[in-house]
């Protein structure tokens, strides 16, 4: 009798699969980031986006939104950009890296739904992680965090064609 073999999922996605459901911690009404430290194929790390601890979060007491404009250059053309960012949450891969350890970190591997905003890479570019692999974009910081990226020859990759586990779809904001 021949015994039936599910398939395994890849490296890739087991860790992202993981990335997302670690994000439905999360209780920003914004979006739901999480993150995993892995070195090797060893899981290491969890986080996720949020308030600090012992502090209300965003569903309690309202998110803080301030406004920033940068200065972006296209090509020979320059204009102010607005963005918009909420302040009083940390970002996951900000708690990842207050909740690991820096020799967990040597030559590691981050996943995170989202990819990393200018402040998030700019930590992660000094942490000891060689690799970040991400499914959603961030358009905003997308060319100055390759461009980081690729001066620190840290791997950055979009996971692409990746669909997350249905269970960790977040619900609009109101």
């Amino acid at each position: 009798m021949a015994q039936h073999q599910a398939s395994r999922k890849d490296w890739d996605t087991y860790f992202m699969d993981i990335a997302y459901m670690v994000s439905t911690r999360s209780r920003c009404p914004r979006r739901h980031v999480g993150a995993v430290l892995v070195q090797g194929k060893k899981l290491l790390g969890t986080a996720y986006n949020g308030a600090p601890m012992g502090v209300s979060d965003c569903s309690e007491a309202g998110c803080m939104i301030v406004g920033e404009y940068e200065l972006v250059r296209e090509g020979e053309q320059e204009k102010m950009v607005k963005k918009e960012r909420c302040i009083r949450t940390i970002h996951a891969e900000q708690n990842l890296l207050l909740f690991t350890d820096r020799v967990d970190r040597e030559g590691s591997t981050v996943y995170v739904t989202d990819q990393p905003c200018w402040t998030c890479a700019n930590m992660l570019a000094n942490s000891g992680v060689q690799e970040i692999v991400y499914h959603r974009p961030y358009l905003k910081d997308h060319d100055k965090v390759l461009q980081l990226m690729e001066k620190k020859g840290m791997r950055f990759r979009q996971l692409g064609g990746y669909q997350p586990p249905e269970q960790t779809r977040m619900e609009p904001a109101p």
